[in-house]
This record gives C-alpha cells, structure tokens and sequence, in this order.
C-alpha cells in the first residue's frame, strides 16, 4: 500500500524462483497477493521509475502461512501422554482449540495492522490538505491586506485638496 507520495501508485512485480513473473501490477494504490509457495528464492519489486521526481512511502507485509509446520511438533506431545482414549481424545480436542484461537489471533493482528497502513495513508492525506490550506488562507490574508491599504490610499487620494492655497 502506498502511504505518501504523489499520485499514491506504484508499480510491483513479483517473480517465482524460476524468474517467470507471478504478479505485475501497474499503477496501484494497494493490493494484496497469495502465491502458492515452491521452494527457492522470490524477488519482488515496487518501481517507482515512471515518477522521479517525487518520492514514496511504501507499507507492505509479507505473510507465510505453514512455515515450520511439518506435523512432526504437534504429535510430539502425544508420546508422553499415557491414559485411556478418552484422555487422548480432550488433548487433541484442547490441542485444536488452541489452534484455532492462534489462527484468529494471527489474523486479528494482520488486520489490525492493515488498518493501522490505512490510518497512516489518510493521515498523510489529511496533513497535506491542512497545509494547502494554511497557505492558500495565508495567501488570501496577504490579498486582502494589499487591497485593504490601496483602498485606503485611494479613498485619502480622493478627499485631498489639490489646489494651491495663496497666502
């Protein structure tokens, strides 16, 4: 997403391991991706190349969902546990629980930090529109002080006696 900068858009390309482009967006204000995963090294790229002249301010976050997930850790626990079936049945429905209660937990943050890129964009927007607007009154003051002193040059202009008195 971008956050600051003229026009809010930017280019982003993104490319697998094998160099074939997955995604190539033009212009964007903001996205959001999911790519199956292979193995290998990925490369993406915001390009900025079309605007030179001004800058951007860029929020992105790259999620990896699975990592380190092989299964092998989750089952670890049940080795140690000795009892009847129905003892192993409430771990594992305990065990889903709390996975569950972690998959929402990590979504919530997600969005929450999202929403905290948003605030940011429009933060930005907001403070430049209350710039322009304190110049542009600054501005207008300035042009109406001018004009207030030529009135009041001119209406003095008006009631001066331009005769010379003889004495």
């Amino acid at each position: 997403q971008v956050l600051d900068g003229a026009g809010l858009d930017v280019d982003f390309h993104l490319l697998s391991p094998k160099g074939e482009t997955l995604v190539f967006d033009e212009r964007k204000s903001d996205g959001v991706h999911t790519v199956e995963a292979e193995d290998g090294d990925y490369m993406f790229c915001f390009d900025n190349t079309f605007s030179t002249i001004s800058e951007k301010v860029i929020f992105f976050e790259l999620i990896l969902d699975n990592m380190g997930e092989d299964g092998q850790d989750q089952e670890d626990w049940k080795k140690y546990v000795t009892g009847t079936d129905l003892l192993d049945m409430k771990l594992e429905d305990i065990l889903e629980s709390i996975n569950n209660v972690k998959a929402r937990l990590s979504k919530s943050v997600q969005i929450q930090t999202l929403l905290r890129a948003f605030e940011a964009r429009d933060r930005n927007i907001q403070e430049s529109n209350f710039d322009r607007v304190n110049f542009w009154s600054m501005v207008n003051l300035g042009v109406m002080v001018v004009v207030s002193a030529v009135q009041v040059y001119m209406l003095k202009s008006l009631f001066e006696d331009k005769r010379k008195s003889r004495t």
